[in-house]
């Protein structure tokens, strides 16, 4: 038979194979596990959220001494490391550390608390000033709306309240705040300098523990940057802050004191501590110094005269010396400030509205490194809250070289 023979010959049909159940496809079961897990993180997450502020508040006699110790103590690295450099041991350099801190908090005391003490007890007897002073602008506003015009006249013209006695004389230094104060006071103070003193001590050990018992080299790695981060970053934003600061309150002091206002020290110190407080402080230091100023001088202009060189001098501090020394390296969002100073103002009140910078600072430091969660592509995208930091350098790479 030749082979066109053959190709012609009919052939029977093949039946199809039976399907074979197809078995879940492990992309699949990996992705439905990382949804699942994500879940649970994210719920869990945000239950820790929820639950966090109520326990720090009501934990606040804890938390709060603990929390500043642990900021105060991350600032003072560099001078415990710079002691160590010079051959001091670590018991020594942290005790140094800890007297030099303990010494200038006493220092600004003296020279805020016992000026402001006076100007309290000699607020009653100037109110006769302070109405005298504010009668033009009363007169000249007075005509806007009755309801306005009858506050403000029965402010005028209302009775002078009886003086307050202000009992016991003023603290004169931190140990007769703390003796003079409640005893819980005394033991907050007291184990927050216990808290600084340890950890700058035990700071060389317990660094290398938590590199060295990182599982990997990569682990170790990231370890050691992200504490170097962490006190690079808060040790130069407090150590700059600090020093503008003191700028700030010297020149206002200097300006107080050449149009004869009393105590100009304590006033620069005001504006110097009030100026670590974002957007409010200095608006608070422009207050409190008007008030001041309508104490002191019978001239209404000259009495505003302290308000307007607090505010003229935090304008140029903010939009020129600040930028200018920081640089780009600590610009943090407006946004996150506005947050963070709500947040810890309405769980620890003004300590925590002079901590809220600091721990942002540190918070964004480390989630920087570790990574953010990526909750949007949780909700709509690959569902797991891991980002993929790989992928955004390879994307970002092209368009740094080309920058570069």
């Amino acid at each position: 038979m030749s082979a066109r023979e053959d190709q012609q010959e009919p052939t029977t049909p093949v039946s199809p194979p039976a399907p074979v159940p197809s078995m879940p496809d492990e992309s699949a079961i990996e992705l439905r596990r990382d949804r699942l897990l994500a879940g649970l993180t994210l719920m869990a997450g945000i239950a820790l959220l929820l639950a966090l502020p109520f326990a720090l508040h009501a934990g606040s006699e804890f938390f709060l001494p603990l929390t500043a110790a642990l900021v105060i103590a991350v600032a003072l690295v560099p001078l415990l490391e710079w002691l160590e450099r010079h051959r001091v041991p670590a018991p020594l350099a942290s005790l140094a550390c800890v007297v030099l801190f303990v010494v200038a908090v006493n220092a600004a005391l003296a020279l805020i608390v016992v000026p402001a003490w006076q100007w309290i007890r000699l607020l009653p007897d100037r109110i006769d000033l302070i109405q005298a002073n504010l009668r033009p602008l009363i007169d000249l506003y007075s005509n806007l709306q009755q309801f306005v015009d009858d506050t403000l006249r029965n402010f005028v013209s209302g009775p002078i309240q009886e003086p307050v006695a202000v009992a016991g004389p003023p603290p004169r230094s931190l140990v007769d705040l703390v003796t003079s104060s409640a005893p819980n006071v005394l033991i907050q103070l007291f184990f927050a300098v216990l808290v600084i003193y340890f950890f700058l001590s035990g700071w060389t050990r317990l660094r290398k523990k938590a590199i060295t018992s990182r599982s990997s080299f990569g682990g170790a790695m990231a370890t050691a940057r992200v504490i170097q981060d962490v006190v690079d970053d808060t040790s130069a934003y407090l150590g700059t802050i600090t020093f503008i600061n003191l700028l700030l309150g010297l020149f206002v002091a200097g300006c107080l004191w050449m149009i004869d206002m009393p105590t100009p020290l304590m006033w620069g110190g005001i504006v110097t501590l009030l100026n670590y407080v974002p957007y409010f402080g200095p608006v608070l230091a422009a207050i409190l110094l008007g008030l001041g100023g309508l104490m002191t001088f019978s001239d209404i202009w000259l009495a505003l005269l302290p308000a307007v060189i607090v505010i003229g001098a935090h304008l140029v501090e903010a939009n020129l010396i600040t930028p200018l020394v920081v640089g780009h390296r600590l610009t943090i969002s407006p946004l996150l400030i506005l947050v963070s100073l709500s947040f810890w103002s309405w769980v620890w009140g003004t300590p925590g509205a002079l901590l809220a910078v600091p721990l942002l600072i540190i918070i964004q430091t480390v989630l920087e490194a570790a990574g953010t969660p990526d909750i949007a592509g949780f909700l709509f995208e690959k569902g797991t809250l891991v980002q993929d930091h790989k992928l955004r350098r390879q994307q970002r790479a092209p368009g740094d070289e080309h920058s570069g």
